[in-house]
């Protein structure tokens, strides 16, 4: 079984405040320095009586690199749009397994297309890598790294061929989305430049 020592959340920037009082009032102490540094765009709290930590995002997650949320969390009642959630795992710099497993996961139960709902948005996800020359780099790497992983785990040949498929008309539509200006500046530069953060770990504690 899957343990889970910290929960992630989401939340719209109008509704901050409400959200640091649901969590104290659920038992959870706030980090209070980070969070009076860091409060418009991230808070913690900690639960030490269970060794759990609770990230919030406000407005944005923002880890390896920035994916605006703020306007889409209407869409789905309890959990980010799907081309968001699956961004959440493919713009970690140093991909980890857990990170692959759940990727490949979203891609074993969705399809690929261009709209919202149980479908994973690749135009969302195109047009956000083509104003964005890191972020790019780092969501086609991993999935490319991904689609490598895809017989490590207990699918049939026909289910490894589906998410083999829908990997590659990710890839395919955002290779073909038109880039920004900025991008192409920023890809002239290429590699030489570090592309991505590199999100500091905070430990328990107010």
């Amino acid at each position: 079984m899957r343990t889970y020592a910290d929960l992630d959340f989401v939340t719209a920037k109008r509704g901050s405040g409400k959200t640091q009082s649901f969590f104290r009032e659920a038992g959870y102490e706030p980090q209070k320095a980070f969070n009076a540094l860091n409060g418009s765009e991230r808070l913690l709290f900690f639960d030490d009586s269970n060794d759990r930590q609770v990230d919030v995002f406000v407005g944005q997650f923002s880890m390896s690199h920035t994916i605006p949320v703020n306007d889409r969390l209407e869409l789905e009642p309890l959990t980010l749009p799907l081309a968001e959630l699956l961004l959440t795992k493919l713009q970690i710099a140093e991909l980890n397994e857990k990170d692959v497993r759940d990727a490949l996961a979203l891609f074993h139960l969705h399809d690929v297309g261009e709209t919202d709902g149980r479908t994973i948005n690749a135009r969302r996800i195109a047009e956000l890598c083509a104003a964005d020359w890191g972020l790019w780099r780092t969501i086609t790497g991993n999935l490319e790294t991904t689609r490598t992983h895809v017989d490590r785990y207990e699918l049939s040949d026909e289910e490894q061929a589906t998410v083999r498929s829908r990997i590659d008309e990710l890839l395919a539509l955002i290779e073909a989305e038109p880039k920004t200006r900025g991008w192409k500046l920023r890809g002239k530069i290429g590699e030489r430049k570090r592309w991505y953060e590199t999100p500091e770990e905070v430990g328990g504690g107010p």
